[in-house]
């Protein structure tokens, strides 16, 4: 059996530390829906985000599964997605009256049953690493319906539900730090779709234009690449 260092398993036990603290800054999103500072909520959900992003690089490179082969990681993980994914932006839809008041519970418990339903799966990712129907980032949802759109509560709830679907219909969705295909535009995009979140938040309540366009440069980008990749991509094939 290989031996480590002390210093290796503070390592290793300091990334999981870092996973973990995405639970932390998912309470303070909580806390900031609770004080209704809405553009808060984002700034905890985006560090959230981050520390998701790169914590699976740092547990590469620390060897954490080597280290601490009897703790899993990805446990944490999945505890924190399904927070940070699901929960508090349901709970953010609820309460920044997105929705029409007489079907909030309607709309809130169709984004968790669908949350559930795409993490019992056995797989979420195709062969060719795309994520299958609609990824569960409902933080981005919310961000998109109250900060960028400017819906009703009945055209939001109807968008909502058409989402639900998605998820469940097997197209295929860009995975950024997987999908080997478009890599260099998926990140290029991914950089506009950051300025537009970030600029969002900063300048909220007012509106930029090229912010804004910032965030529709994303939408346009995933889902078109989801329609070309589970349709046009096939007919090539």
């Amino acid at each position: 059996m290989k031996k480590f260092s002390p210093f290796q398993y503070v390592l290793a036990w300091s990334v999981h530390a870092f996973t973990a603290s995405g639970m932390i800054f998912g309470f303070l999103a909580i806390l900031a829906i609770q004080s209704r500072d809405f553009a808060q909520v984002f700034v905890w959900l985006t560090v959230a985000f981050l520390v998701d992003a790169i914590d699976g690089t740092l547990a590469r490179a620390a060897k954490v599964s080597e280290v601490l082969p009897n703790f899993k990681g990805e446990s944490i993980d999945h505890v924190i997605d399904f927070a940070n994914y699901a929960i508090i932006p349901a709970y953010f839809i609820h309460e920044a009256d997105l929705l029409p008041a007489d079907f909030k519970l309607l709309g809130i418990s169709g984004i968790l049953l669908v949350s559930c339903y795409y993490y019992g799966k056995t797989t979420y990712v195709t062969h060719d690493f795309y994520f299958e129907g609609f990824p569960i980032l409902w933080n981005f949802v919310a961000f998109y319906l109250y900060f960028v759109f400017d819906f009703s509560t009945t055209t939001n709830m109807v968008l909502l539900f058409f989402i639900c679907i998605l998820s469940i219909l097997p197209w295929k969705y860009p995975y950024p730090s997987q999908t080997k295909e478009y890599r260099l535009l998926t990140f290029t995009v991914l950089f506009f779709i950051a300025i537009g979140i970030i600029g969002t938040v900063v300048t909220f309540p007012e509106k930029n234009y090229w912010i804004q366009l910032c965030s529709y440069i994303g939408i346009v980008y995933i889902f078109g690449m989801t329609i070309f990749k589970t349709f046009f991509s096939k007919m090539k094939d």
